[in-house]
């Protein structure tokens, strides 16, 4: 079954690459918005995830994989949201900013680019070989 790629969008300030290495996995939890919530709920356990740090870094920084899929959001006080389970996988070779990302002919249309206050957005598998290109960083 082939895998799905996502990209999901963090601020270090918040929760980093680094803090999310340290704790070797994390629940993906506090998403509110309903069409990131339902990306979430299609993410399936083994898919690639590109982790991009927001506002101040604007960069695509490492990879990580779904370890669990969708469940309830145990931060959720109310609603019907959900979160999965990363683990890294590991830090790109390269960062790729998101001012490479729209000068660049094969990702300038992806999601991160056209919806930019979503968190959690799908990537076509040209994407994903393109961010893996630019990272200089291989599965």
């Amino acid at each position: 079954m082939p895998r799905n790629d996502w990209l999901v969008k963090q601020e270090p300030e918040a929760y980093s690459w680094d803090t999310f290495v340290k704790a070797g996995e994390a629940a993906w939890t506090g998403v509110r918005n309903f069409q990131a919530r339902n990306n979430l709920r299609s993410m399936k356990k083994g898919d690639l995830v590109f982790f991009y740090h927001s506002v101040s870094e604007k960069q695509v920084v490492g990879l990580a994989r779904v370890k669990r899929e969708a469940y309830p959001d145990p931060t959720a006080k109310e609603g019907d949201w959900v979160c999965v389970d990363l683990v890294p996988v590991k830090a790109l070779k390269r960062t790729v900013s998101l001012e490479a990302i729209k000068a660049d002919n094969i990702l300038k249309e992806m999601p991160l680019v056209r919806q930019s206050r979503l968190s959690v957005v799908p990537l076509t598998p040209a994407h994903a070989r393109r961010l893996l290109e630019l990272g200089e960083t291989r599965l």
